[in-house]
């Protein structure tokens, strides 16, 4: 009798094909399926819409004009024709030219509607009088709630009798490069209206203010358009539209707008205390060259060198030093300098962070409890004197640091008096320097106090040889000199040896 396995083995073998055919077939059309899925998507991102004609007959009604007025000397502003011609014959008369109106124009969007208004601060500054003009042209008289010169943004508050059309705060951090955008405002006094274009780059700083950290755009924003809102294709306000660069005057596709993430915060807290309260961490900080990395021992250039810590404040008493670098703030990376005074401004104060430090060739972390930054305060404190003129080599001796091509001294009242230095200054003066020396590069001054040479403090210029001596010995090309200049201290990173 014949067995049947081998048959049943034949019969397995010829299936398995089939079996991995369907398989193989599945497969392939899950992977088409995942590929004109994604195909699909990623054209709906990058693809122009057909027409923004529904996102701005949706957002057009919460935008505003605003228009200011105030009182200004004749002297104090530029003057048409007629009133130069007016202001002439009141001078032959002998009447001093009389004081006129002035009246600006802006925008602004609508984010409450019971009348809570945003706008830039310098739209309204100064206005004695302020009306918004709403989109079916009905005038309302606004009050100032709050302003922020830093981040130039204000808020106003009307009085109406039926709610507004308001829109919503959008997420600015999702913006990418290449994002179509609407700017929507008043240039030059036209009332509402609306332009297009794309997010042209991020993270721009024009020196407007410390907490720089504007979108720019192609978008067309001109004069008057400041305070207008910039929206998302959802049509969610992801900035506000508030300088342009432009030799002419006129739009050139350069436009740059605050974001969202950075003015909802602010406008948040104007509405609930009429100003904005930021977190204080109590440093003075200075941009991490590749120079002073290298003297720091640091692996690369980033972070926040710290060049001065405020006396018993939130810093001080968590024990973050001179010459530390701040690497991390709350689990947030520290980029560059000008990233931290964004992260701990937006940080409630009063709240216990975690703060990575550089520290003589280690990194540590210690826990900070944020203050309230005082604005005046912190901006007297941060007022520096003007440094003097460089002396020439004849003017002062000292013992000779040949390595820096520097003279220096000690500490006596003699030099205070002779360089008014602060009486609680320590380290070393300098008394002249060497045109053609390192130093020289780095503006170092005759007057200037060295208060630590690579971390360490130094007391006499034999200290200032010595720790000099033993970078070079140690094969190092730079040191790093923490410079008391009038009070006001900073990081220098000084080659070794002649330049």
């Amino acid at each position: 009798m014949k067995s049947r396995r081998p048959a049943r083995a034949i019969a397995l073998s010829q299936a398995r094909p089939q079996i991995w055919q369907f398989r193989a077939l599945g497969l392939v059309l899950l992977v088409l399926l995942m590929a004109l899925l994604a195909g699909a998507k990623l054209a709906a991102a990058r693809s122009a819409p057909e027409s923004f004609a529904d996102l701005a007959e949706q957002t057009l009604p919460a935008v505003v004009n605003i228009s200011t007025t105030q009182t200004v000397s004749a002297d104090s502003q530029v003057q048409d024709l007629d009133e130069m011609f007016r202001e002439f014959l009141d001078r032959q008369d002998g009447e001093t030219p009389r004081p006129r109106k002035a009246t600006s124009l802006g925008s602004g969007f609508v984010i409450d509607a019971t009348g809570y208004i945003v706008t830039n601060n310098h739209v309204i500054e100064n206005a004695e009088e302020i009306t918004v003009i709403t989109h079916d042209n009905e005038e309302l008289k606004a009050t100032l709630v709050g302003r922020d010169e830093k981040t130039d943004l204000a808020l106003l508050k009307v009085e109406t009798s039926k709610p507004l059309p308001a829109v919503k705060w959008g997420d600015s951090d999702e913006l990418r490069i290449g994002d179509w955008v609407l700017a929507i405002g008043n240039p030059f006094g036209l009332g509402g209206t609306v332009t297009a274009g794309i997010v042209s780059a991020r993270q721009r700083d024009i020196n407007a203010g410390p907490y720089d950290d504007f979108i720019q755009t192609d978008a067309s924003i001109n004069r008057g358009n400041s305070g207008g809102p910039m929206f998302n294709m959802a049509g969610e306000v992801v900035g506000i539209n508030s300088a342009i660069y432009s030799p002419s005057g006129g739009s050139v596709g350069i436009g740059f707008s605050i974001p969202a993430n950075l003015a909802k915060g602010v406008i948040a807290q104007i509405k609930e205390f009429g100003h904005p309260r930021r977190g204080w961490l109590g440093v003075r900080i200075q941009t991490v060259s590749p120079e002073l990395a290298e003297g720091l021992r640091l692996p690369a250039a980033k972070g926040a060198l710290v060049s001065s810590v405020s006396t018993d404040g939130p810093a001080d008493k968590a024990g973050i030093r001179q010459g530390d670098v701040i690497l991390e703030f709350d689990g947030r990376e520290v980029s560059d300098m000008r990233s931290l005074p964004r992260l701990v401004a937006d940080t409630q104060f009063g709240k216990k962070v975690p703060v990575s430090i550089w520290r003589q060739g280690a990194k540590t972390t210690l826990t900070v409890e944020l203050g309230e930054l005082d604005e005046q305060a912190e901006a007297a404190a941060q007022t520096t004197q003007p440094g003097g003129e460089p002396e020439t080599a004849e003017q002062g001796k000292g013992d000779r640091i040949d390595l820096l091509g520097l003279d220096v001294g000690r500490i006596n009242d003699a030099l205070r008096e002779k360089y008014d230095l602060p009486e609680n200054a320590e380290g070393v003066v300098i008394l002249t320097v060497d045109p053609n020396s390192t130093s020289a590069e780095k503006d170092l001054r005759p007057g200037d106090i060295i208060a630590e040479v690579d971390q360490k403090a130094v007391a006499t210029p034999a200290d200032v040889r010595d720790r000099v001596k033993s970078a070079q010995d140690n094969g190092y090309r730079l040191v790093t000199l923490l410079i008391n200049r009038q009070g006001d201290f900073q990081w220098v990173a000084v080659k070794i040896g002649k330049s």
